[in-house]
């Protein structure tokens, strides 16, 4: 098999680059804009692989595309503007990658019968206040960012539906490991406290989100790609959900620092307040379950960041710290 990973230099995606290359004979072509968020470091393990292979390039380039996937058997789409608050300040260019970009490759999925796994969000259905969010659910995005990655959602059920194209969608819920960039909550906590520095908390922190490991994710879509249905789509989740604050505060006391460092502000405009998925059908149909506890990933999360030097860290944009982040161009 031969794989086309798109956008695998970003977190979610060069993970499963090191898992695949690691685990497996699959050949991997991995093509990236190199935008922000991208890092080829991510990948310095495996790059001198006979089975890697990367390209520079951009998802909405067709003619490229075309290329590509003409030498390919199956396609992740990984690429995607992903930070919510960077779509608060400025949504064009999620609109151009997150919904232009599907498009592209929905155009050349018509020509070329090839099979599609899109890699979507549990922030499609917006705040779920009670129970889990299953695979039919209706969906209500409260952010520009997760409104283009609903809008590609219902783009490529409609190339399904209309050209029998074989794609597969999965959702999956907020993902925490190494290479993650500080933008997130997580490894920006981490980067934060090791400097003493405050770590901003939007509002009062009360904010759940159901975690998942990446490298759980990682399995969770291999079992996709073995095992899942055309047409069909997947929501990926561990039922490990906890508030934003309760998260910071693990990992001060992982790193033996005081909670006096957070620092409540403002609410991130159009906050959801809950995110959680129903996950019987992927662990029912396809025999994937998490392995990775949260407790366990966190500290192994924090320690590889803290194995890292002052010189990666000093890298890292100042206003990626900001406690308002949607006001920063970035």
């Amino acid at each position: 098999m031969k794989l086309l990973v798109t956008g695998g230099l970003g977190f979610i995606g060069s993970n499963f680059i090191n898992h695949i290359i690691k685990n497996t004979e699959i050949e991997i072509v991995n093509v990236d804009a190199e935008f922000f968020g991208s890092s080829h470091h991510n990948l310095s393990e495996i790059e001198n692989s006979k089975n890697y292979t990367f390209v520079k390039g951009n998802i909405t380039n067709k003619k490229l595309m075309g290329e590509l996937i003409s030498k390919c058997d199956t396609i992740i789409n990984f690429a995607a503007e992903s930070h919510v608050d960077r779509s608060i300040y400025d949504a064009n260019p999620f609109l151009v990658s997150n919904i232009r970009g599907v498009f592209t490759i929905l155009e050349v999925l018509k020509e070329q019968k090839k099979k599609l796994i899109q890699i979507s969000t549990d922030e499609v259905y917006g705040t779920v206040l009670e129970g889990n969010a299953k695979e039919k659910d209706r969906f209500n995005p409260s952010s520009p960012y997760s409104a283009t990655k609903a809008s590609a959602e219902l783009l490529i059920n409609s190339y399904v539906i209309t050209y029998g194209l074989d794609v597969i969608i999965t959702r999956c819920t907020n993902n925490y490991g190494m290479h993650q960039f500080v933008e997130k909550l997580i490894p920006k906590t981490i980067g934060l406290a090791r400097q003493d520095r405050k770590i901003p908390i939007y509002g009062t922190g009360k904010s759940i989100r159901d975690w998942i490991h990446v490298q759980d994710h990682c399995e969770a879509i291999m079992a996709v790609l073995e095992k899942g249905k055309s047409g069909e789509s997947y929501n990926i989740s561990t039922s490990q959900e906890i508030d934003n604050v309760t998260i910071a505060r693990k990992i001060l006391k992982l790193l033996d620092k005081s909670e006096e460092q957070l620092q409540f502000g403002e609410e991130r405009p159009g906050e959801d307040t809950r995110y959680s998925l129903d996950s019987t059908k992927i662990l029912d149909e396809l025999g994937w379950s998490p392995k990775i506890s949260l407790d366990d990933g966190l500290e192994n999360t924090v320690n590889w960041y803290m194995s890292h030097d002052d010189k990666w860290w000093n890298n890292i944009p100042q206003e990626t710290y900001s406690s308002t982040p949607w006001k920063n161009k970035y």
